[in-house]
């Protein structure tokens, strides 16, 4: 099965619009979990303006599944995944102003760069991965760099899903397919919502784990966390 790690980010967005700790994030976190999640998202940014340094300093005091920190390897966030050594990182290269995550590393380009960030990562004990756009020559080049996954950036698929799902999913499938043969493990992330999700677990062959937040969060304004989680691991388990 493949496992749901559910980003908080926007649950720290709304307590962060009033201020003060509500919603408490590690009281969700740990709520999150008992619902079944099976890991927990973070993806720190240097404004701080959804999860804090501190909230993820302070989350290992809830976590009993995955912890799982994503963001732009600068020297303050490599200090702080290196502080508090969480299960995986995931490196993403969003730029400081960035709205959300919006394009995979060129694996060929910045290779030298990656692997010097992933052999730090690796002597900590820190499993890593590469935030990718289905492109065979860039999983390929994750390969070079001596990562241990690549997480696909699905928004150009959840964006073609509703006109075409096959056309949408292709790329994916053909990605997967070559990170398979070269041994490297799969996540995915970034507008999967409970439409798409299964259709795209059912055609990415080994598929590890995706990272929900933004969709989930959604949903669950109508429907529950308790209800929504459940919904999610039954798609995943298709």
């Amino acid at each position: 099965m493949t496992q749901l790690s559910v980003n908080i980010n926007k649950i720290a967005t709304l307590r962060n619009s009033r201020g003060g700790n509500v919603p408490n994030l590690l009281e969700v976190a740990k709520d999150l979990q008992s619902y079944g999640a099976q890991g927990i998202t973070v993806h720190p940014r240097p404004d701080q303006r959804h999860i804090r340094y501190d909230d993820a300093l302070k989350l290992p005091t809830v976590l009993t599944t995955e912890y799982n920190i994503e963001g732009n390897p600068i020297p303050k966030f490599i200090d702080l995944v290196t502080q508090i050594k969480p299960d995986q990182v995931t490196l993403v290269p969003d730029a400081e102003d960035a709205i959300t995550s919006n394009a995979g590393w060129d694996t060929v380009k910045h290779k030298a760069f990656l692997m010097e960030v992933i052999q730090e990562f690796h002597s900590h004990g820190i499993r890593t991965s590469i935030f990718v756009d289905p492109i065979e020559k860039m999983v390929e080049g994750a390969k070079n760099t001596g990562t241990d996954r690549i997480e696909l950036y699905t928004e150009a698929y959840a964006h073609h899903f509703k006109n075409d799902p096959e056309k949408a999913v292709a790329p994916y499938t053909l990605a997967a397919n070559v990170a398979n043969k070269l041994g490297i493990g799969i996540n995915a992330g970034h507008d999967l919502n409970l439409e798409n999700t299964a259709f795209f677990k059912q055609n990415i062959p080994n598929l590890l784990e995706v990272s929900i937040g933004h969709a989930l969060v959604s949903e669950s304004l109508y429907l529950g966390f308790e209800n929504v989680i459940p919904l999610y691991l039954q798609r995943l388990s298709s």
